[in-house]
């Protein structure tokens, strides 16, 4: 059995955890709500190209884009977006299990898959199982700035028009809530937006200068943004997530305490009545 002074020690242990977790989640509550207007201040906008897209794409049959083209999918890359720092629950494990059951089940579908990882936790994950990476983007979110974004974009769409990839795709977590946060898959590559009717619209364009230059400049465009949202939902996500297993984790230390604080009493009340029944047994040996 553990002495008094052991007991202590570990009272004092978990208080000091205590004040580390609940500082942690006070920080990752403040950095939560600036994330969450950055995400939804980016998700009308990002939603918007994505509709303009489609409604020019619709109108546009016979034009021709190197991001749109769809060829035989052979050579695949897969972007996993993870946090650069720990203590957030299931943040990264279930991207990083995503990932993997990816990488299986398509093992046979795809003559090559690369990957490409940001932030250090999926880095490390792939370096810890020997699987090889394309490249690590280090230091995206330390600051996460929108021209990262596009430097991202730019080098994925490079690779996709120079015919080195045939598609890419996104992994990362999705900010649905402060308690949901949900791992998702899209494709960056090629781009497939949503066709709209334009029979059921009802409304004819007019392009200025032409269809074939506004697709040119909305297609990158849409490529940056999708990106760039991608990256706030998963900041805003890690922030959600590492909010509420700190909250989980002072629970827990507020139980530890109450179970060592009920050890000690008892530790403490066996002791007093071994000193009690020592000097008694020590009075009668007098008489």
């Amino acid at each position: 059995m553990p002495s008094l002074r052991d007991i202590r020690r570990r009272i004092a242990s978990i208080k000091n955890m205590q004040q580390i977790t609940r500082a942690m989640r006070m920080v990752s509550a403040a950095k939560l709500r600036r994330a969450q207007d950055a995400i939804l201040s980016a998700r009308p906008y990002a939603e918007k190209i994505e509709e303009v897209l489609g409604q020019v794409v619709a109108r546009t049959e016979e034009l021709d884009h190197p991001l749109l083209r769809v060829r035989p999918v052979r050579r695949v890359e897969l972007v996993v977006m993870t946090s650069d720092r720990g203590l957030a629950g299931a943040f990264n494990s279930n991207i990083t299990r995503l990932a993997e059951r990816f990488l299986w089940e398509n093992a046979r579908t795809y003559e090559k898959i690369q990957i490409s990882t940001i932030g250090r936790k999926g880095r490390d994950f792939f370096r810890a199982r020997k699987i090889e990476t394309r490249k690590d983007y280090p230091g995206v979110f330390e600051p996460l700035t929108f021209e990262k974004a596009q430097a991202i974009a730019r080098e994925l769409r490079t690779a996709y028009e120079e015919d080195q990839l045939d598609a890419v795709f996104l992994l990362y977590n999705q900010f649905v809530s402060a308690i949901v946060q949900r791992p998702t898959l899209v494709q960056l590559l090629p781009i497939q937006p949503e066709r709209a009717d334009g029979g059921a619209v009802g409304a004819d364009y007019v392009f200025e200068p032409s269809a074939r230059e506004v697709l040119a400049e909305l297609l990158p465009r849409h490529l940056e943004m999708q990106v760039w949202r991608a990256l706030l939902e998963s900041v805003a996500s890690e922030h959600a997530a590492r909010m509420v297993a700190m909250e989980n984790a002072t629970k827990n230390t507020e139980e530890l305490i109450a179970k060592y604080t009920l050890q000690y009493n008892r530790a403490r009340q066996a002791y007093i009545t071994k000193e009690l029944v020592e000097i008694v047994t020590g009075a009668e040996a007098l008489k």
